[in-house]
């Protein structure tokens, strides 16, 4: 078995912020389509928030499968580092909803 510190040591810090850059990515995109859906289908308040919760939580689920059950093998954060949204893909899919949701409902 080996320690935390010598697993930390075997991550190609290239590698590490390629795969770090993809998954802010992929993040991004699925806030952001997780807002116009929420913007389209005219959710309001928590129900909103609730399809963002619902987003991340199945975009770490896919990413998670993706690193094959072992993310800390590709990212130094681990599993948290994949079901953390971050402050600037909540910022997005607010953004987002609210512009989806003055497109499509601003006569009703």
């Amino acid at each position: 078995m080996s320690t935390p510190d010598q697993q930390a040591q075997l991550l190609f810090p290239p590698n590490v912020q390629y795969n770090a850059s993809r998954i802010y990515s992929i993040k991004f995109l699925s806030s952001c389509f997780a807002g116009a859906v929420a913007g389209v289908l005219g959710l309001e308040n928590s129900l909103g928030f609730a399809l963002f919760i619902l987003a991340t939580l199945l975009t770490s689920a896919c990413l998670y499968v993706k690193c094959k059950g072992r993310p800390a093998k590709y990212i130094p954060g681990g599993w948290w580092e994949l079901v953390n949204p971050g402050q600037e893909n909540i910022s997005s899919f607010i953004l987002v909803w609210t512009l989806f949701y003055g497109i499509v409902h601003v006569y009703d």
